[in-house]
């Protein structure tokens, strides 16, 4: 996968593995897993964000392809609001690049006055 996408993953896990976790406890991963995190912003700038994991990675769309036809692609974001009323834009550009790749945007939105 490394390979594949041209970068070092932040934390990957292959089916089967033994995973010890904070408490000490150890599981059996059920699926593999790459994952890449980027740099934690406040207060949030998504666009970044995504281009700053994006940039990291191939832009060639047929390693994406075949990627996206064997695994599940997506990019997880959890979004801590700093009001209920708040929003956050990501650009067309952004958008795109996403889609080119085939890559499912999850946004997981908190409103951190909800405490």
């Amino acid at each position: 996968m490394s390979a594949l996408l041209g970068a070092i993953p932040t934390s990957a896990q292959t089916k089967g593995q033994v995973i010890v976790g904070r408490t000490g406890v150890a599981r059996i991963a059920n699926s593999g897993s790459w994952r890449l995190e980027s740099t934690k912003r406040e207060p949030e700038d998504l666009e970044a964000q995504v281009f700053e994991l994006l940039d990291q990675l191939t832009l060639d769309c047929g390693v994406w392809a075949s990627l996206g036809s064997r695994f599940r692609v997506g990019l997880f974001c959890g979004v801590f609001m700093g009001s209920f009323n708040d929003g956050l834009v990501l650009s067309p550009k952004a958008l795109l690049a996403l889609g080119q790749r085939s890559i499912k945007l999850e946004l997981d939105i908190y409103d951190a006055s909800r405490d």
